[in-house]
Order: structure tokens, then C-alpha cells, then sequence
């Protein structure tokens, strides 16, 4: 692991080398150590990218590679990736992880920066910008979550379902994902392992990885650290289906809209114009998530769902779309844009259609006191390569030791607890 200045080709920790014109290397911020991903351009407009949950900042590699025109810097997060260990106090919400961002720009000497957020990772930067919104020229939000969390509330407004916001938090999680974490499991022989909710939930079930590719995502994901003040995070009893409630600790527990409220991006100043991307077969976003436990529960996945009138699935969408557009009522800018046949992952999905619409919307926006960087069509971008689950079979490279990834499989979404 390098630190200061000191870059590696192979990042702490892996057994894949990253591709050509990707680096990394570990800061030491007033907060923590903290492993970064970069592009070899130190003079081009800044930018920001912030992953989502169960993942790491290596899944951003080939958006890194492909920017070349612009200063890169992806973070693994607290606990995530080969950043520092420590835990997320979610009382604060995602304040932990945006206080994180704003020790590391001010580690890098950044003033101004384009933001980008994905999934989890999209509630960050928004909580980011909400705190120091004169730091972000542009804000992209890639498969963001709602701004009121994930689970336990309806409505546009993000109303709880509960007064105990039953149906949010780490509690949720089923025990069998956590065994496969623990396990350090590399295949796909169970539904709850970490390839097979990257197949099935992180991208579109249709959608397959080149073989070493996705054996170096699993490998980052097994890296996320386990416990009760990490992934899950801990959980209370609750009366209320499905019986459980948030806890005080982890990236889950932040989420819950117990802690999470990220309305007030709506009446920011200064108003950074936003690009808001999705995947138009999301599982993971949507209004009605194919694993948000209210869905699940609609779906019998979860036994005893109490009904619509209770426990709707979440609308998610509904909810991000009716703060964009209060921003919007306010003087700020937005654009909606979604891309069809493709899931949770647009970047690594349809690697060139996304990069054509960021490198649209940062190039209208561009950063002050930095040469314009020269256009370049969509088409330079390094393309996803895919296989066949056969060639995924044959060559895939087991990084924890364990057998290589067999016959691609697509499990249920039965990621959350069940009550006995």
C-alpha cells in the first residue's frame, strides 16, 4: 500500500492489475487513510466520483481510464475497498462519509470539483452538496438512491411507514448474504454470495462481465468490512413488519429515513446544475425495487406483508424526482435522463452511452480556470468486453483461493430477513 505520493499499478490487497492509465495509492486525510483511485492527469478539471454500497471505487476503472482529459479521483469509502476501517455513525446519516469527501479535497488542495455519485454514493453527494455547496460545479446523480433513504416510507414526500421506521435499517439483511461475506464465498453457487448479486441485482440479470473483469469486482466487494458497525449494521425489534428497525451504526442504518432526509438540496445556494442517469430496468432504484422489503413483501418473498395501505413499496423515484423538481421551482437545473435496457450499473452497462451524456453535461459546465479538454467522440471509449457464461467458466480467476466461478446462475432477490 502506498502512501503520499507513491502510486501502485495493482491496488492494496488485489491480484488484478488495473488497466493501463489507472492508478492508486492510500491519503492520509484528518480523518482517516484513505485509498483513492486516479487517472495520470494532474491538470485537468476536477472530478469527484463516490461508489455505491457492497462495492468499491475500483468499479468506476474504466470511466477512470476513459476520462483522460480531466483529473479523476475515485475514494473507497470507510470501510470499503482498501480504505481505513472505520465505522459509519449512522445518527449523523451520511455526514460521516460527506465529511470523509471534504477532508480528502482538502488533502488534494481541490477548491472546486465536478461530483459524481452512484447508488449509495449518489445520497453521499447529495449530502455533500446540501453541506458545502460552493465546492460543486456540476452534480451527477448515477442510480441514485431516494433522498429519504432506502426502505420504510411512501409517498413523494418520503413519509415513514412506521413511527419506528420499521422496514429501513441493517436489520433487514439476511443472515445467509453476511455468511457469504464472512465466508469470503467467489462463486455463484448461492444466491446471497457477492457475485451473484452483482449478476443479478449491481447490473441487468442479461448483462455478463468479461471473466477477469468480474472476478476483480467480487474481489473488491468481498473486501467491504462485516459487522455491526460496518455492512449490515446492527437492528432493533420492531412490532411493526417486518419486524425490524434501524440500528445506530453502518452505511444501512444511514439510510434509513430515520436519519436520511436530503430534502434540502432543493433550497441549496449556489445551485450546481445536476444530470440525473438511471437505468430504465433498475432492481436496485426504482419505484417499485425488486429488493425493497415492502416489494419483497408484496411479492411473498417476505411473509406477512400487512398490504399497500400499510407498507407500500417505496417511490423511489417519485421521491428523487419531486425534490429535483422543487430544486428546479427554486432557479436550480436538471435533466432526467434514463437508458434503456439497462439495470443498476448505466456506466458499466452501456460504458458508452453514459460517458457520451457525462462528457455532454461537463463540457457545457465547464470548470473556471482550466483549458477547455479537446472533444473526442463517444467511441474512444475502452468498451465493457462481455462473455459467455461457458468462457466465464473456463477462466475465471479465484482471488480468495476458492473454485473459479462456475455456470453463471441467477438466484431470487431473497437478500432480506425473514421472521421464523
Amino acid at each position: 500500500m502506498s502512501i503520499g505520493n507513491i502510486w501502485d499499478s495493482v491496488p492494496p490487497r488485489s491480484n488484478y492489475p488495473l488497466l493501463p492509465g489507472v492508478r492508486s495509492r492510500t491519503v492520509a486525510t484528518s480523518r482517516l487513510r484513505q485509498h483513492i483511485y486516479a487517472n495520470k492527469n494532474d491538470d485537468g478539471e476536477r472530478v469527484l466520483l463516490v461508489h455505491g454500497n457492497a462495492s468499491s471505487a475500483r468499479f468506476f476503472e474504466e470511466l477512470i481510464a476513459s476520462l483522460s482529459d480531466y483529473t479523476v479521483v475515485a475514494p473507497d469509502l470507510r470501510g470499503y475497498g482498501a480504505s481505513e476501517h472505520q465505522p459509519a455513525d449512522a445518527q449523523r446519516g451520511l455526514r460521516d462519509f460527506s465529511d470523509d469527501l471534504e477532508a480528502l479535497v482538502e488533502a488534494l488542495s481541490w477548491e472546486r470539483f465536478h461530483l459524481l455519485g452512484w447508488s449509495l454514493g449518489g445520497n453521499i453527494v447529495m449530502q455533500y452538496t446540501i453541506d458545502h455547496p460552493q465546492r460543486v460545479k456540476t452534480l451527477t446523480l448515477h442510480a441514485a438512491g431516494s433522498p429519504y433513504g432506502y426502505g420504510g416510507s411512501h409517498g413523494a414526500g418520503g413519509k415513514p411507514n412506521y413511527p419506528d421506521f420499521a422496514g429501513s435499517g441493517g436489520g433487514l439483511i439476511a443472515p445467509a448474504v453476511i455468511e457469504r461475506y464472512q465466508a469470503k464465498d467467489f462463486t455463484a453457487d448461492s444466491p446471497f454470495s457477492a457475485r451473484s448479486g452483482l449478476r443479478n441485482i449491481i447490473v441487468k440479470p442479461t448483462f455478463t462481465f468479461a471473466p477477469e473483469r468480474e472476478d476483480a469486482l467480487v474481489e473488491q466487494m468481498l473486501m467491504m468490512v462485516i459487522g455491526e458497525q460496518y455492512y449490515p449494521g446492527d437492528g432493533v425489534p420492531s412490532a411493526n413488519w417486518p419486524f425490524s428497525g434501524p440500528g445506530e451504526w453502518g452505511a444501512n442504518n444511514a439510510l434509513s429515513p430515520k436519519y436520511c432526509d436530503l430534502s434540502g438540496l432543493a433550497s441549496i445556494t449556489p445551485q450546481p446544475p445536476i444530470l440525473w442517469v438511471r437505468g430504465a430496468d433498475d432492481l436496485m432504484v426504482s419505484d417499485s425495487a425488486a429488493v425493497d422489503p415492502a416489494a419483497l413483501g408484496k411479492a411473498g418473498v417476505i411473509p406477512g406483508w400487512p398490504g399497500d395501505e400499510v407498507c407500500p413499496p417505496q417511490p423511489m423515484l417519485q421521491q428523487l424526482r419531486g425534490v429535483l423538481d422543487q430544486y428546479q421551482a427554486n432557479g436550480g437545473a436538471y435533466e432526467e435522463r434514463v437508458i434503456a435496457d439497462c439495470g443498476h450499473s448505466p456506466l458499466i452497462e452501456k460504458a458508452d452511452e453514459f460517458r457520451a451524456a457525462l462528457l455532454d453535461f461537463l463540457r457545457a459546465h465547464p470548470l473556471e480556470g482550466f483549458a477547455p479538454p479537446a472533444a473526442q467522440p463517444a467511441e474512444t471509449a475502452p468498451a465493457q468486453p462481455t462473455t459467455s457464461p461457458a468462457a466465464d467458466a473456463s477462466t475465471a480467476t479465484d482471488a480468495t483461493d476458492a473454485p473459479a466461478a462456475p455456470e453463471q446462475k441467477r438466484g431470487p432477490f431473497g437478500w432480506f430477513r425473514r421472521r421464523p
